[in-house]
């Protein structure tokens, strides 16, 4: 099984606390099955260029994330995709952004299970799988 991750789980990596078991089961994970998309990559950029701490972000993308993963681009195939969920969405009053329809459909387009911490937005969406890993090692509020 393979995984795509999303910002959520992405950015829990950088935290000064990261959810142990999320980190645990993340080591067993061969990093051949470790996905992000391009899309994500943009929503990590947007934060750090919106933070004061604008370089240490950066640097975080730049030196920890981007060697460590496999970015998949969108594309036509996942644009596709992405058309035929938002029509499927806005037809049931299911409005998602833009942005996670697109992470779906690139998880959708190359089979991929998506590791997130928003389970409740992204069950809309048919077909997709979802980990919880995530959302079960943080501590309930």
């Amino acid at each position: 099984m393979a995984f795509l991750f999303d910002t959520d789980a992405i950015s829990e990596l950088l935290r000064q606390r990261p959810a142990t078991n999320y980190i645990k089961w993340l080591m067993e994970i061969p990093r051949e099955e470790q996905f992000t998309s391009s899309i994500v990559i943009g929503e990590l950029y947007k934060g750090a260029y919106r933070s004061r701490a604008c370089e240490h972000h950066l640097s975080n993308i730049e030196q920890r994330i981007l060697p460590a993963i496999t970015v998949l681009p969108f594309d036509i195939r996942t644009a596709k995709i992405f058309g035929k969920i938002r029509a499927n969405l806005q037809e049931t009053g299911a409005i998602l952004p833009d942005a996670d329809i697109q992470i779906a459909a690139t998880a959708l387009y190359h089979g991929l299970e998506l590791v997130s911490v928003n389970l409740r937005h992204f069950q809309r969406i048919h077909d997709l799988r979802l980990n919880t890993i995530l959302s079960d090692s943080r501590p309930k509020q």
